[in-house]
């Protein structure tokens, strides 16, 4: 079994020296080999490619990480439900219908149609075959909350989609509802076909007060984990104030910022791993050797705790490769 399987396993989940480490975004623009891949195509264009998004998935290789996240976008799945999406300059992925009553919700499968699942499922399959056992491979989805909000069309303005919310309560009710069921059978088929381990991202969840994050987000969560029991599970808010919740949703690990005192949560939940939690604008804006002390200091944190080294968020489009060479190799040299 992997470093990340094991400190994830929830039965016998115990601490690994030196601690796995992989990186959200761990494929994407900051990568010039991944800009050679890519080779002007769409985005989009880009993902319907199971070739392209195999080779993706496999760069990181290169950097001796100890997991591989498999190369897709959050709207695969409402794009599989029904809910297309294009690119837009400047904005990212906007829903050409953007959901605004009940019948747009009603229109949505509550399972992904399996043809627009097969080039994913196919590229999943070249990277099983090429890791094998060696490296455990990761497959993500958008928890209800964050990906209604791109259904909407209100992306990052969690004030749009509480207007939504409360101007149309029961159509954001249901599309929660719709979202929840076709995550679990989306995950339910990539776990399936060879994922070791499920990632469900809320990443403006932390936004949310306590009552918001306790009616769209903490039940939706728990429900899904407990559907995808017998798969590992890992929970992202950013930066999220709701650690409580966060601990009590059923995931084997929740994912921790720079807001988190890592050593102090750990203590706090054992029942849970940690991720996380350097800074991930550091591999922007910061230097190998800042990056290197920062790591440090994170492993030194998770030391004695089930911990998975990671970032406080996904990797930035400025990053520099030449800093995820020294977070990747900082953590095993510790």
């Amino acid at each position: 079994m992997s470093r990340l399987l094991e400190v994830l396993d929830p039965s016998g989940g115990r601490p690994a020296f030196p601690p796995p480490v992989w990186a959200m975004r761990q494929v994407g623009r900051w990568d010039p080999e991944y800009q050679k891949l890519r080779a002007g195509r769409g985005f989009f264009e880009f993902t319907r490619d199971p070739h392209a998004v195999a080779k993706a998935s496999l760069l990181p290789l290169r950097f001796g990480v100890d997991a591989l996240i498999l190369f897709y976008d959050l709207t695969t799945l409402p794009t599989a439900m029904g809910l297309p999406f294009r690119m837009a300059v400047g904005e990212g992925p906007v829903p050409v219908k953007p959901i605004r009553e009940e019948a747009d919700v009603a229109a949505l499968a509550h399972v992904p149609d399996p043809a627009a699942m097969r080039p994913l499922v196919e590229a999943l399959r070249t990277v099983r075959g090429e890791v094998g056992d060696e490296l455990p491979v990761i497959a993500f989805a958008g928890a209800p909350f964050t990906t209604a909000s791109y259904c909407l069309g209100t992306g990052k303005d969690v004030e749009a989609a509480r207007v939504f919310a409360r101007e149309n309560p029961a159509a954001f009710e249901g599309l929660l509802g719709g979202l929840e069921a076709g995550t679990i059978a989306f995950l339910r088929l990539l776990a399936a076909n060879g994922v070791d381990a499920l990632q469900l991202f809320d990443t403006w969840a932390g936004e949310l007060t306590v009552a918001e994050y306790d009616r769209w987000c903490q039940p939706y969560h728990r429900r899904i984990f407990e559907a995808l029991r017998e798969t590992p599970t890992l929970l992202f808010v950013r930066e999220c104030p709701h650690v409580e919740a966060m601990a009590a949703s059923g995931a084997d690990a929740i994912s921790l910022g720079t807001s988190h005192d890592l050593a102090a949560i750990a203590r706090r939940y054992p029942h849970v791993a940690v991720q996380g939690n350097v800074d991930h604008r550091l591999l922007a804006g910061g230097t190998p050797e800042q990056v290197a002390e920062a790591t440090r200091r994170c492993v030194e944190a998770g030391r004695g705790f089930r911990h998975i080294v990671n970032l406080s968020h996904g990797m930035l489009p400025d990053a520099k490769p030449e800093c995820f060479e020294a977070f990747v190799r900082t953590v095993k040299g510790a």
